[in-house]
């Protein structure tokens, strides 16, 4: 929101926006929110991004009672809002008016607007008493509740502030800044330092102020508005650059705009708001978790705030699309974006719209004229800002009071016991899978509230198995269950059964899994030189099969929604990461070529159906071998090994072929007619591709290949539990 209007604190300087500017307010008068990088083309394509999400669209529009009528109160309105009696005649005449909503602003320029132990603490001062001395957000709040108006407080400068402030005086070092060491951006309040929002003791900072107000104040929730962001130039400080090479692997790169380096930096404000909105919640159920970003092309593209990705993901309770537009046409067109129709059929949803300022006044009819065409697209409206509602006009008070009676002719109450805990609104999402080595794939998870770990995500095997340090604090529920695990490699996998939550990248599912702690590790006597023996610490395996023997189960089958019904496997050619897809819909099963699998005995405590992961009639074929496409082979697709192996019940059946590894000349075929045709050559490329043969007289059938993360190299592979289904996918 703009705040250069602020008294005894601020100059006006006029500025005329350039013609590409995607924000521009009223030509000649306001400065840019953000220096505007050349417009790009960006691929939809990554982890948070708008393409890699379809929307539930069972969900229907909200009720026309939760219509938002609201209004800023901003720095310019705290003489009014100092004083008792005016607060009082304020709202008692935006009562009349039918308003429903007000957003007093409680954190602005540096400094909170209310009496905060959390910034005295930091000796920032607090100058922001009423004239009685009273805390004007406290007697904001209790008139509000007197004349039946919603009352949030406004968060508006987010991760923003004045370089010269007390808050970056006294922690430089909590400052991001651009490649060329600036660390200042203008904005509509001037010149501004931007506090790094990857930053722990920023988060908790921020954190610190929203509890702070949630836990302090009978208010009806908080919002956050576009500076709950980062300018897309920002993050090239020492922090955030070890920070993303020690993730990725690679410095980020000199050009702000690049995809992988906006998404991660997107990924990671939006990580905090979840977050932020959990640590509001614990507090406070039912508080509204609003947001006022700007329209989502402009704040994803050059703000790095992923907005739609938060309502996806069920943080926001209320949406406020600021558009400050003077031309009708514009207007419009901007509030029919596919983000906003998608938005409003989930949670209330409004646009901003200007009002006025002192030095530009915007006429009621063209109040009128935007309200309107808001209102017939069944969206609210929230206006910057109160002083200007009636006081800045060309026309007379009462006109202009007459003019926004006319819009709100009958009374909407918000009911603030619809707020409830939301499911994510998207059928499917696509999470980044991180290869290590030859060492398979990792996917990020958060075990019990913990921080964030990558663990192998393994196709043949199931449950979640991870090392007591990945716990958080979250509540776990033991069951004093033991269960031994015994890896391929001759790994045994000791440790009790717990429940706790778990969170998939930004997924958490719906309620506890069961996770096995492991608190042993050592290798069966067959396989003395198994992992164990290694002494490396145990990375944590998520198994995502449907194959369960027992305890723990494939904690996929928890997922929300849709995205508990399948997913895809898309791996990578040693250069990039692949991607875990979840959540199966017409449009990505499409290309894929099926194989039918076996279904298996229910199992206690297990839901969902059990299925025989291995593949049946599968055709083999080893060059320089009696193995000549016999069609007789079971094979499991395996992301959890790099070793390939072919395991056969008699050595009669291997031929001439000895135990031990397969050589460059004994080319590998597999196939299953119409489904997939599969050709290697045994060496180490990447070392994914050794593949071993062995005779295991225990099999239960003459021959069983588990192909290994080499195949998934060439296919994606899709798995689907409801129907018990594979697919694939060739990607040659």
């Amino acid at each position: 929101m703009p705040n250069q209007f602020q008294q005894n604190s601020r100059s006006f300087s006029p500025y005329t926006p350039t013609p590409l500017h995607p924000y521009t307010l009223f030509s000649g008068w306001r400065l840019i929110k953000r220096l505007l990088p050349v417009l790009f083309a960006i691929s939809l394509s990554t982890t948070v991004l708008l393409g890699n999400f379809t929307p539930a669209t069972a969900q229907l529009p909200q009720s026309p009672r939760q219509e938002i009528r609201g209004v800023w109160l901003t720095n310019n309105d705290f003489n009014i809002l100092r004083d008792r009696a005016k607060v009082q005649d304020t709202f008692a005449q935006l009562r009349r008016l039918n308003f429903n909503t007000v957003y007093p602003v409680v954190w602005n320029d540096g400094y909170a607007k209310y009496p905060s132990a959390v910034t005295q603490r930091m000796g920032i001062p607090f100058f922001f008493k009423g004239t009685e001395g009273q805390d004007i957000i406290a007697d904001i709040v209790s008139q509000a509740r007197r004349q039946g108006l919603l009352a949030i407080p406004w968060f508006e400068f987010g991760f923003m502030t004045p370089l010269t402030s007390e808050l970056a005086s006294q922690h430089p070092e909590w400052l991001t800044q651009k490649r060329d060491g600036t660390q200042t951006s203008i904005s509509a309040a001037g010149e501004v330092a931007w506090l790094n929002p990857f930053r722990p003791e920023v988060q908790q900072f921020i954190t610190d102020l929203v509890v702070e107000i949630i836990s302090k104040y009978d208010a009806d929730g908080i919002q956050f508005d576009d500076h709950m962001s980062l300018p897309v130039d920002f993050g090239y400080d020492k922090y955030t650059i070890n920070l993303y090479t020690q993730e990725t692997g690679n410095p980020p790169p000199p050009n702000p705009q690049a995809q992988a380096w906006m998404k991660w930096r997107a990924d990671k404000i939006t990580a905090f708001m979840v977050q932020l909105n959990q640590a509001v919640k614990a507090i406070k159920p039912r508080a509204i978790f609003s947001v006022s970003p700007n329209y989502y092309n402009f704040a994803y593209k050059f703000q790095l705030q992923d907005w739609l990705n938060w309502v996806r993901l069920g943080v926001v309770d209320e949406l406020a699309v600021q558009v400050y537009r003077d031309d009708l046409q514009s207007f419009v067109s901007t509030i029919i974006t596919p983000e906003i129709i998608e938005s409003q059929k989930i949670i209330p949803t409004a646009i901003g719209i200007m009002t006025g300022l002192r030095n530009r006044p915007v006429s009621i009819q063209q109040i009128q004229s935007q309200v309107r065409a808001a209102q017939e697209r069944g969206l609210g409206a929230v206006f910057f800002y109160y002083e200007s509602l009636w006081d800045y006009g060309t026309e007379p008070v009462a006109q202009r009071q007459a003019g926004f009676q006319a819009l709100f002719p009958n009374p909407v109450v918000r009911d603030t016991s619809q707020v409830i805990a939301r499911k994510p609104s998207f059928d499917t999402i696509s999470v980044p899978l991180y290869p290590r080595g030859a060492s398979g794939y990792f996917l990020e998870v958060a075990v019990a509230n913990g921080q964030p770990r990558r663990v192998l995500m393994d196709t043949g095997s199931a449950g979640l198995r991870v090392p007591r340090e990945f716990l958080g604090n979250a509540p776990i529920n033991s069951t004093g269950q033991i269960v031994r695990e015994v890896s391929s490699d001759g790994t045994i996998l000791e440790g009790e059964i717990v429940y706790t939550n778990l969170r998939i990248s930004l997924i958490a599912t719906e309620e506890p899994v069961p996770v096995q702690v492991v608190t042993s590790r050592q290798c069966t006597p067959q396989k003395p030189n198994c992992s164990a023996k290694s002494g490396t610490p145990f990375a944590g395996i998520i198994g995502v099969n449907y194959s369960e023997r027992t305890l723990p189960y494939n904690p996929l089958r928890k997922l929300p929604g849709n995205l508990s019904n399948g997913f895809i496997v898309t791996g990578n050619r040693g250069s990039s990461n692949g991607s875990l897809i979840l959540g199966l819909t017409a449009q990505n099963r499409a290309g894929f070529k099926i194989a039918s699998l076996s279904q298996q005995p229910v199992i206690n405590g297990i839901p969902g159906n059990r299925w025989d992961s291995r593949l049946n009639g599968v055709c083999l074929a080893i060059a320089a071998s009696s193995m000549k496409n016999t069609c007789n082979a079971r094979m499991v697709v395996d992301s959890g090994i790099n070793s390939s192996l072919i395991d056969f019940k008699t050595a009669s059946l291997m031929g001439k072929l000895k135990p031990g590894r397969l050589r460059p000349q004994n080319t590998v075929k597999l196939s299953i007619p119409q489904i997939f045709n599969y050709s290697i050559t045994p060496g180490n490329t990447n070392g994914l591709n050794v593949w071993n043969v062995n005779v295991v007289p225990q099999l239960d059938q003459p021959v069983v290949v588990n192909s290994g993360i080499g195949f998934f190299n060439r296919y994606d592979v899709l798995f689907d539990p409801v129907n018990g289904r594979q697919g694939f996918r060739d990607r040659a």
